[in-house]
C-alpha cells in the first residue's frame, strides 16, 4: 500500500469522526479472531476504528502490529481509539475516494 499524504490522512480522519468502533481489543488481546474481525471490517468499510479497552499502555505497538498484519495504514490515534484504512481492491465495492 502506498503511503498517504497529509491531506489524505486529514480527509480520512474527518470521515472517521462519526464512526463507532468496529472492533474492540479486550482482555484476550490481539487474537486470531480479533484479526479476522479487523480484516472483515476493512473489507466491508475500508475505514475503521479500533478501540483499546485493555492493553492501553501498549496500544501503539499493537496498532503497528495490526497495520502490518492487516496490510492497512494507521491513520491516527485519538485517546484509546486507532483509525485504520485499507483501499478496497474491488473497484465496484470501493466506498471512499481520496483527494489527490
Amino acid at each position: 500500500m502506498k503511503t498517504l499524504s497529509g491531506a489524505q490522512r486529514r480527509h480520512l480522519r474527518g470521515l472517521a469522526n462519526p464512526l463507532n468502533p468496529a472492533v474492540m481489543i479486550g482482555k484476550q488481546g490481539l487474537t486470531a479472531s480479533v484479526m479476522d474481525a479487523i480484516h472483515q471490517a476493512l473489507d466491508d468499510h475500508e475505514l475503521i476504528k479500533v478501540r483499546f479497552l485493555e492493553f492501553k499502555e501498549t496500544k501503539k505497538e499493537l496498532a503497528q502490529q495490526i497495520a502490518d498484519s492487516a496490510h492497512c495504514e494507521e491513520i491516527g490515534m485519538v485517546g484509546h481509539t486507532a483509525l485504520f484504512y485499507r483501499t478496497q481492491s474491488d473497484p465496484r465495492k470501493k466506498k471512499i475516494s481520496l483527494p489527490e
